[in-house]
């Protein structure tokens, strides 16, 4: 049926009723003059703004599918209720229909009028942070789908997504759906400033690396990831402790808000009884503290403490320790503040191993140079002590004065090795020692005395490099002559040496006839045979090890570090042992036994 000719042209009067449909089936107290008929449905929005029109009536056979219609009406409400924001915009941006959620997010009611005002006049004017200037104008002029995002002068974000409406023979029109994004923007640009701060925790100048001492360092560290903390994650009860890997202790580093006492009280790395820090630090995992009333683990910091967020500090695999927040409210920390504080927890670690890399780097300047004039002097003062030793020797009984001032001579000339030893020691801070490395594997060497007896300038020099890392007081002679009157003129004074290491093949004799004449300067004769490749043609090691030589004092050349480490460790316990059996020698006996010789 076509549109009536009546329908098409003015009427003297208007019409109070649009059929679609039969005419027939209209209720019989219409006459046709009240009666605008029209062919389908579809074009029954075009007649309605007509404010006569009291109402529609359609035919049976005109309805649409019972399934259909019931799509029709519960895509309307569907529309009306979503999540998303959602509007019927014009070439103008003028809104033509919007649904439920979008009036709320601009402050309007379900009954407020919303047609005929622009889209962006509902949102506040906002400022377009995404890529697409007018996404509006792009989806008209292309008739394709555009996207861009806008900022609210409240700082709120917005995701518009606009699609034009396609076969339809009415003014172009776009379909916009709408979805708040400020938490997602929001959380973004929080990342960015934890990374920003992250790489700024430990950012230092080369000026300023120069110029800092470690403890400077450290405060600055500190102050920054207290900053940090309170001011971009918003925390502030916090505590981070460092873990002693020798030991397992959690020892605290900052602390911001924690009760003294807590502050002070001795944790570890543990899973029972050292609350949920020590839980974190032995597991290596982090731990949410929903409420501390109803969770074994916690131990209190603060008495109105509520909940809390525990982090290990973690670097390539290995834990540092761990930083802990708490609040007075409870469930205050949800998996978002979890991802942030791990986030700052990695780059807190990484600042923590750039600062100590930065120490280790001073320390180990620093022991380079010492290390290095100590090498320059040890050889020219190892000259002096021999040369000072065989000529006491010869004034020994003939002239005390002389003699006495050939031992201030020995004296100052060890002083002066000592000495650039402390300051050496002095200038490696205990920040230098990396994680995980026990200090004190090596304490036993420490302050040791050390005789070393070898024709090779090389052997000796060696020693001196090896052993005086760990601490080792190390003096050398070039034969068993040499050595006889080095232990002899120590034997005088309660400074003997504690390990005595000699090649078996001497310029005046053997390894063996040495250990033999010291045998008559001292009870126990701490000794160490050394031999390169090839046949012991006096058999010193067989007939040494007869007279006393530990079977493990025996070094084959050349020697790694570790192995000649060992072997001074096996004499100087046997050493303890046998002085704990019976003693050395006095002084006194060792004298007497000398003037028999």
């Amino acid at each position: 049926m076509n549109r009536s000719a009546e329908a098409n042209l003015p009427s003297a009067s208007p019409k109070r009723v649009i059929c679609v449909g039969a005419s027939e089936t209209l209720p019989r107290d219409l006459t046709p003059g009240d009666v605008m008929e029209l062919v389908g449905a579809d074009v029954i929005l075009d007649q309605l703004a007509e404010p006569a029109i009291e109402g529609v009536w359609i035919s049976r056979e005109q309805l649409p599918q019972l399934s259909e219609l019931r799509g029709v009406c519960q895509s309307g409400v569907m529309l009306r209720d979503m999540p998303e924001g959602v509007a019927l915009i014009d070439q103008e941006n003028r809104v033509l229909w919007a649904n439920r959620r979008l009036k709320r997010w601009v402050g309007k009611s379900d009954d407020d009028p919303v047609v005929g005002v622009s889209l962006y006049e509902w949102f506040g004017d906002p400022d377009v942070v995404g890529s697409d200037a007018c996404p509006f104008h792009t989806a008209f002029a292309t008739g394709e789908e555009s996207s861009s995002t806008l900022q609210t002068n409240d700082n709120r974000f917005f995701q518009f997504r606009a699609a034009p409406i396609v076969g339809t023979e009415q003014s172009p029109q776009l379909v916009v759906t709408v979805n708040d994004i400020t938490d997602e923007i929001l959380q973004q640009q929080k990342l960015v400033a934890i990374h920003r701060a992250g790489r700024e925790l430990a950012d230092l100048r080369p000026s300023e690396i120069f110029m800092m001492e470690v403890d400077e360092r450290i405060e600055l560290l500190k102050e920054n990831i207290r900053h940090y903390l309170q001011d971009l994650l918003d925390f502030e009860v916090i505590e981070i402790r460092l873990l002693e890997h020798a030991t397992g202790n959690l020892v605290p580093l900052l602390s911001v808000g924690i009760d003294q006492e807590a502050a002070d009280r001795q944790l570890f790395a543990h899973p029972q009884g050292n609350g949920i820090t020590g839980y974190a630090a032995s597991s290596g995992t982090s731990y949410i503290c929903y409420d501390v009333v109803n969770d074994s683990l916690f131990i209190p910091g603060v008495a109105d403490t509520r909940s809390s967020l525990t982090v290990p500090l973690i670097l390539n695999d290995q834990v540092l320790g761990t930083i802990n927040v708490e609040s007075p409210e409870v469930a205050a920390f949800n998996e978002s503040d979890l991802q942030f504080l791990e986030i700052f927890a990695r780059d807190i670690s990484y600042a923590l191993n750039t600062l100590e890399l930065l120490v280790a780097q001073k320390a180990n300047t620093a022991q380079q140079s010492c290390n290095a004039i100590h090498s320059a002097v040890a050889m020219p003062v190892d000259e002096i002590l021999n040369d000072a030793v065989n000529v006491m020797e010869d004034y020994i009984g003939h002239s005390p004065d002389m003699a006495d001032r050939v031992r201030r001579i020995l004296q100052n000339a060890r002083d002066i090795k000592r000495t650039i030893q402390q300051i050496g020691q002095r200038l490696t801070p205990l920040e230098a020692v990396p994680p995980g490395v026990d200090s004190h594997e090596h304490e036993t060497l420490r302050g040791r005395r050390i005789l070393v007896v070898d024709e090779d300038e090389k052997v000796r020099e060696d020693a001196h490099h090896l052993l005086e890392r760990y601490g080792c007081v190390v003096e050398t002679a070039h034969s068993g002559d040499e050595a006889v009157l080095m232990v002899r003129e120590c034997s005088r004074d309660d400074d003997r040496y504690d390990v005595i290491i000699s090649d078996i093949k001497l310029p005046d004799y053997s390894g063996f006839q040495l250990m033999m004449r010291l045998r008559q300067l001292m009870q126990h004769v701490p000794m160490v045979l050394m031999k390169g490749f090839g046949y012991d043609p006096g058999h010193s090691i067989v007939k040494a090890r007869q007279n006393g030589l530990h079977p493990k004092a025996l070094l084959f050349k050349p020697f790694r570090l570790d192995q000649l480490v060992d072997v001074v460790k096996v004499v100087i316990e046997q050493q303890k042992n046998s002085a704990a059996a019976g003693g050395n020698q006095s002084p006194e006996t060792a004298d007497a036994s000398t003037s028999q010789r």
